[in-house]
């Protein structure tokens, strides 16, 4: 627990986590200033304002200085003016989970990675809600952990991303997964691998001999770090989950059962074809969630019903209509090349595939051999399509440039032959022509729905 009553905290970004976090610091009797280079929704300045939190928008003014630490949402860039000052004035600069944080010691379970944690985090909520465990499903998936603490009396699973861990000082989760490690953001972390990747162990920073850490046995970068978290005084227990090979402890497939491996000792959960969601990656989520529930003392039978019964979640792989015989699959959530290369290697059957969006320092040539062997025409929208064309113009037999997700939905249509795919799995940001990747979802779906 921190204390914040009566100091002065400048919040730093005025989206959702950035609100949350002034609401929760002044009702615990701080003095807080929030401050946006952009313009603040409507929504946000009448919640400020009811709750008397004076505010800033269109840039920082000297009053954004004057804190005696900051909160930055994730959206602001730890190279932003603003922080920049903070930090070389000596003053701490803290991300909305640290924040949070202070005033719970309820458990948290802490789910990271570069493709899959939204998907885990529901996937967890899903376990909770089958096992009628009281808990709140929070963090960078649509509702602020900052919202949640009050209200919530059982545990807190939480999806964190890169630059939410940036951050972060005393942040420790009871369990924490890493599913995998990819090239994502790198715009923001000097286009470093490497830096990305310690931005994601944070969320190992904190945790003890007491705490788990889950981590993909796959990956050959986490196991690097795997290594040096070993050689650490105190940290946490190491569960891995394999859909591979076996594993020292965790949980993995042989003979096509998953199994639980603890303490030497082996008990079979299930089957893999008993799994509710397809494809390898699914798989791989699953053994994930599987051991987290486990970690949290969840029953078997528990576990054993979410594995069957969970459906997915929205704007990743969802089928959004099927018209003329084609199905339009709306994966608007992959924002990364790797979470494209997983949506590709779903679908055993030919795929239009509308590619593009804001870009990140992707290099799309890593989806080549997908692309040759199911995609036959190429969509490309955003401000990325010259530089998909450039990589992967020649790689299908059609590209097609357009300038809108209307172009693209009807472009599709034109090309797609009954049992194929339209496939909107954009590799990209969405800040371009949307809010968000849910609103590029929710317009791919209204489109698809004109046809």
């Amino acid at each position: 627990m921190r204390e914040v009553k009566d100091q002065h905290i400048v919040v730093i970004g005025a989206a959702r986590s950035g609100i949350a976090a002034a609401l929760l610091l002044h009702k615990k009797g701080a003095d807080i200033f929030v401050s946006d280079y952009g313009t603040i929704s409507e929504d946000a300045k009448k919640k400020l304002e009811s709750a008397g939190i004076p505010f800033e928008e269109n840039g920082h003014t000297d009053k954004a200085k004057q804190g005696d630490f900051a909160v930055v949402s994730p959206g602001v860039p730890t190279e932003a003016p603003i922080v920049q000052y903070y930090l070389n004035e000596g003053k701490e600069v803290f991300s909305e989970i640290e924040v949070a944080g202070w005033f719970t010691d309820q458990n948290i379970i802490a789910v990271t990675g570069s493709n899959g944690k939204t998907t885990v985090a529901n996937w967890l909520d899903h376990v909770w809600k089958t096992a009628k465990r009281k808990h709140a499903l929070a963090g960078n998936i649509g509702v602020a952990f900052s919202d949640e603490i009050d209200r919530n009396k059982g545990d807190f699973l939480l999806e964190v991303s890169s630059f939410q861990l940036d951050h972060i000082k005393d942040f420790k989760p009871a369990v924490s997964l890493i599913l995998n490690i990819t090239p994502d953001h790198l715009n923001r972390y000097q286009h470093s691998l490497e830096a990305y990747a310690a931005a994601k162990f944070r969320i190992t920073e904190n945790q003890t001999g007491d705490d788990r850490f889950i981590f993909n046995y796959d990956d050959p970068i986490i196991q690097k770090h795997v290594e040096q978290l070993k050689q650490k005084q105190s940290a946490p227990q190491l569960w891995a989950f394999s859909n591979k090979r076996e594993v020292p402890e965790g949980a993995f497939v042989r003979d096509n059962q998953i199994i639980f491996k603890f303490n030497n000792k082996e008990e079979s959960l299930m089957s893999v074809e008993e799994i509710g969601l397809r494809g390898k990656h699914n798989l791989s989520n699953g053994l994930a969630t599987a051991l987290a529930a486990r970690a949290a003392e969840i029953k078997n039978e528990a576990i054993r019903e979410s594995l069957k019964s969970f459906t997915g979640v929205e704007h990743r792989l969802e089928l959004a209509r099927e018209v003329d015989g084609v199905k339009y699959i709306n994966d608007s959530k992959a924002t990364n090349v790797n979470a494209v290369w997983f949506a590709l290697d779903s679908f055993h059957v030919p795929v239009t595939l509308i590619l593009g969006g804001r870009d990140k320092g992707n290099d799309y040539s890593e989806l080549e051999a997908q692309i040759r062997e199911k995609v036959h025409t190429i969509i490309a929208i955003g401000e990325s399509k010259d530089r998909i064309e450039k990589q992967l113009g020649k790689v299908a037999p059609n590209f097609v440039r357009v300038e809108t997700m209307g172009g693209a939905v009807r472009a599709a249509k034109k090309v797609a032959k009954r049992g194929e795919v339209v496939l909107l799995s954009p590799a990209c940001a969405s800040f371009d022509m949307f809010d968000s990747y849910e609103h590029r979802g929710k317009i791919f779906k209204e489109e698809v729905n004109k046809l």
